[in-house]
């Protein structure tokens, strides 16, 4: 009775073992698939860097422009400014003129 229930034990034993094993074939695929994997992660990884790069050289050039539009404009606002009292003098010394 033992050795029937060994015996019987070994054969279902043996079968799940050997089910649960992976062949080589089928460990290359895996390998071959993790590689493709962490090669296309890289990938992604060097676009994802070069992207923020783009973007940080676009953020300076944003930046740069801002300041000088501010710079034209602070410009802008002072020649107004002074075309304004070069007007004014010159309407004070015509109405003196018509005065005379």
């Amino acid at each position: 009775m033992k050795k029937g229930l060994l015996l019987i034990s070994l054969l279902l034993v043996f079968p799940v073992t050997m089910i649960g094993c992976a062949t080589t074939s089928e460990l290359e695929k895996v390998e071959a698939q993790q590689k493709l994997i962490d090669a296309k992660a890289d990938q992604a990884l060097q676009d994802a860097q070069a992207a923020k790069a783009a973007a940080d050289a676009a953020k300076l050039k944003a930046d740069d422009a801002t300041a000088r539009a501010e710079n034209a404009e602070k410009a802008a606002m002072e020649r107004e400014r002074i075309a304004d009292e070069k007007a004014k003098k010159a309407d004070a010394a015509f109405q003196k003129s018509m005065k005379k």
